[in-house]
């Protein structure tokens, strides 16, 4: 499912116009990058999703080209946990 069929589905279950549905998954998009930009907190859909941003450490890796070893700096990655609810979902119950 991309965006488009993403903003058609959403509005037809609300029952709203597209493209308000399509302003309120902006917003959502928006407000969740922000929020794990922070940093300090999660953004937590119960039985859903959960995003938070983790520190990732420096390490060494091998470039697979060459095999020479390459120093990857630390940084900082995202992580998206599923819910139990899309657990079950996956599962097909």
């Amino acid at each position: 499912m991309n965006r488009t069929e993403l903003v058609a589905a959403l509005a037809d279950r609300a029952e709203v116009t597209r493209k308000d549905a399509d302003a309120v998954l902006a917003a959502f998009a928006e407000t969740v990058g922000e929020v794990v930009a922070k940093g300090d907190e999660k953004v937590t859909i119960p039985g859903f999703l959960t995003f938070e941003r983790t520190h990732r450490a420096a390490r060494t890796a091998r470039n697979p080209q060459t095999g020479d070893p390459i120093q990857i700096p630390a940084g900082y990655s995202v992580k998206v946990s599923a819910g139990s609810k899309l657990k079950e979902a996956a599962k097909g119950k």
